[in-house]
């Protein structure tokens, strides 16, 4: 069983109140981060753009960035790869095999 709390957040000047399993200092902290985003958009945009609006291009940044992180990921992963073939190859050539 779960155990849920009620959590009051404030993300682009709204309130919401949730109730989660999730850490409460870790909720904050992604709003804390979902605000920074808002506040780099700068004070026209937060002056034009409904919190909704705002929310979807924060939204979409962190989407980016979630992809971009995975294609790094996914680059890192195949270069490691191909260095330790090499590795591999080298040791086996030195041994004889």
């Amino acid at each position: 069983m779960s155990d849920k709390r009620t959590v009051n957040l404030q993300i682009a000047g709204a309130k919401y109140r949730m109730t989660s399993d999730a850490d409460e200092d870790h909720l904050h902290e992604l709003a804390r981060m979902i605000n920074d985003r808002i506040e780099d958009l700068g004070p026209k945009a937060k002056r034009t753009a409904t919190p909704a609006q705002l929310l979807a291009v924060v939204a979409l940044g962190l989407a980016d960035d979630l992809l971009t992180a995975e294609r790094r990921k996914t680059e890192v992963e195949q270069a490691t790869r191909d260095a330790v073939g090499r590795a591999i190859a080298r040791i086996d050539e030195r041994l004889g095999v």
